[in-house]
């Protein structure tokens, strides 16, 4: 299928994503969609909770809307400006995480958007949602049911593989797909740098980075590094408003069990009821609690950055990405800072 097909067929999820994540669809979009079509959808999106506690209803609109952002017309164009097509199709394995909602979708648009056809191997935290979506628009642009295929039982006639998944789930893809040509992805996440000049707004927007689908992306902030006479003060109550994640279950146990684990162990750390704060040279932390260093000078971040280079998705402060950008990436914002397209558009 040419590219301007494929285009195409991106504007209509476009125009459905924009729809489903503001919640605000009427009785058709634009003729293309049954009001059953869309009903069933926002029922699914309702019922994501059931299937992943983490998958709230706002946090799965929210990955939706920042999908259809993703999708403008012009940015794909110019996107795909610097990417050579091939002529010759493969079959690619997408093997997709779970940590959050529909986190498969930009590979899976790699994959078409070069020319190729895509296998999907879902995981089981994530794996009713994109099927459904792609079925609907399919019933549009038939021609993509040709296109994908999920993969429910033994994998078969692959030409290649992206994988998704921990260190230790590596370790499984390299032993069964080490053979053919592998993209694989491990664990990453992000830090932050406070020069202390930042504004109140901007460290309300970090709460954003550090809060956004409840910190699980490797996008999300894990490790703050401040300056040495920083009052952490300031931070706290620029975030204060974040504070009605602690009522989710899921991340109220996990506040509660770190909160537990250190008290019970007398080990120092800054507590504002929904989450926790700890000093520490390490680059992750547990799930609703962050690391946060003191520096006098550049070098002790430098050395930091280039000690785990390997492990940091993005840097969030002034002269890096902006506050409160962090789960806002774009096309090119490519995970691993491994260029998809370009992997894909090498394969032959």
């Amino acid at each position: 299928m040419k590219i301007e097909n494929w285009i195409d067929i991106c504007a209509s999820f476009e125009e459905l994503f924009e729809k489903l994540g503001n919640n605000s669809l009427n009785n058709k979009v634009n003729g293309r969609f049954t009001i059953d079509e869309i009903d069933q959808l926002n029922e699914l999106i309702l019922k994501q909770k059931n299937y992943n506690g983490w998958f709230t209803d706002e946090n799965v609109r929210k990955a939706i809307k920042e999908l259809s952002r993703m999708l403008e017309k012009s940015d794909l164009i110019q996107w795909l400006e610097k990417y050579k097509f091939t002529e010759k199709p493969k079959n690619i394995l997408v093997i997709t995480a779970g940590n959050l909602p529909l986190v498969g979708f930009h590979d899976l648009l790699c994959v078409w958007l070069s020319g190729n056809y895509a296998t999907l191997k879902l995981s089981s935290d994530d794996n009713t949602l994109l099927p459904k979506i792609v079925e609907t628009i399919s019933k549009v642009h038939t021609k993509i049911s040709s296109y994908y295929k999920i993969a429910n039982g033994p994998i078969k006639n692959i030409d290649a593989v992206i994988a998704t998944g921990s260190d230790n789930a590596n370790l499984h893809f390299e032993k069964y797909f080490g053979h053919l040509p592998c993209l694989f992805r491990q664990n990453r996440t992000s830090l932050a740098i406070l020069d202390g000049t930042e504004s109140d707004n901007e460290l309300f927007l970090l709460g954003k980075d550090l809060f956004d689908y409840f910190g699980k992306g490797c996008r999300n902030v894990s490790h703050i590094f401040i300056p040495e006479d920083y009052n952490l003060d300031r931070l706290f109550e620029a975030i204060v408003s974040f504070g009605e994640i602690i009522n989710h279950k899921k991340y109220g146990n996990n506040y509660d069990y770190n909160r537990a684990i250190h008290l019970m162990n007398q080990t120092p750390i800054l507590d504002n009821n929904f989450v926790l704060l700890k000093e520490s040279n390490e680059l992750f932390s547990p799930l609703s609690m962050i690391h946060y260093q003191r520096y006098s000078n550049k070098t002790k971040i430098e050395d930091f950055i280039s000690s785990q280079a390997d492990k940091i998705q993005i840097i969030i402060g002034h002269n890096y990405t902006e506050f409160g950008t962090s789960q806002k990436p774009k096309l090119s914002d490519y995970a691993d800072q491994k260029d998809t397209m370009k992997w894909l558009n090498e394969l032959s």
